[in-house]
This record gives structure tokens, sequence and C-alpha cells, in this order.
């Protein structure tokens, strides 16, 4: 299996029609442009196929002045439909707006985006989704269409016990082989 480059969003101009469209958004916005001193990586369901209707477009950005960055935020996308900002934590803020009906969701930490969970979260999922196949991803789709998030839909999927988004980071010490063993079918 070739490991996709997450950081450049080319991949989805050849994905499926909601990756499609994501990648037009991004491309129109100039969103990645606007944010590139932050590194923004496009993160969550919809850069790994797993997407359902509502799901939104998540991007994680390394933050080191949150005072600049809030800034930037609000002068290049405050026109747009819904837009909020809030401080979720002391070094997070949290920036959303739609643009064509899709939820934008810009999340910025003093974290390297390599190690922010929604990253670490995305590609342990993909591993999984790539080990596991196609009746592994329905699985995950179909708890998702019955209202639970992500993670958890993994943890109920692989009988994982404890916070679903800690035994998830937990799964990225494992071998392929150790995360074949955990889902039979």
């Amino acid at each position: 299996m070739k490991n996709k480059n997450w950081k450049d969003i080319y991949y989805l101009k050849s994905g499926n029609f909601k990756q499609r469209k994501i990648y037009e958004i991004l491309i129109n916005t100039q969103i990645l442009n606007i944010l590139n001193e932050y590194t923004p990586v496009l993160v969550g369901t919809i850069p790994i196929g797993i997407d359902i209707e509502s799901s939104d477009l998540d991007l994680v950005c390394e933050v080191d002045n949150f005072e600049i960055f809030k800034e930037v935020l609000i002068n290049n996308f405050k026109e747009y439909k819904s837009f909020k900002i809030a401080h979720k934590e002391e070094n997070v803020l949290v920036c959303n707006f739609r643009v064509n009906d899709i939820e934008i969701e810009i999340y910025g930490s003093n974290d390297d985006v390599d190690k922010s969970n929604g990253y670490r979260h995305m590609i342990i999922e993909d591993r999984l989704l790539n080990l596991y196949g196609d009746d592994f991803a329905k699985e995950i789709i179909s708890l998702k269409n019955k209202g639970l998030k992500t993670e958890p839909a993994f943890a109920k999927v692989l009988n994982l016990q404890g916070n679903p988004y800690e035994q998830l980071l937990i799964l990225e010490m494992y071998s392929d082989e150790e995360l074949y063993k955990m889902y039979t079918k």
C-alpha cells in the first residue's frame, strides 16, 4: 500500500464526489494559501473516504501567535455564512464557517500538525480501513449514519474499551499483523 501525501490535497482531485467538491472549495476559497504559514492539513473523514452527508471539512493548523492567527481568520473568513471563533483551551482556537453548504472547521493549536490528535486519528483510521477493507468501512459509515462520531464508531467495531479517542492513538504502535487480528468477520 502506497502512503498518500496528506499534506498535498491533489489526491482529492481524483477522489469520490465529496472529495472532488472539497478540492474545488479549497482551491476556490484559497484557504490553504491564506493559512500557509500555519501548515494547514485537511484531516478527518473526508480525506479517508468515510464521510457522511453531515461531515465537515476539518483543517488543523500549527499556531504560535493566537492573536495574529485570529486576525487572519477574521480578516479572511468573516464574510462567510455562520462564521464564529472560539477559544477551546488556552492554546486552542477553533473557527467555523460554511462554504457551499459544507461546514469548515479550522483548528489551531501550538502542536505540530503531525502530532495533532486529528491528524494522528486520521492516519490510524486510514491504516485500519486499508487493512480491513470495504465491509469494515461500511460498518463504520453505518454507525456514523446512526449518530456515532468517527472514533467511537471505530472503537465499537473493534471492541475497544475505554476512551475511544485515546484507544485509537494506542493502536498507532501496533504492527499491521497485530491490527489485522483485532478485526475478524
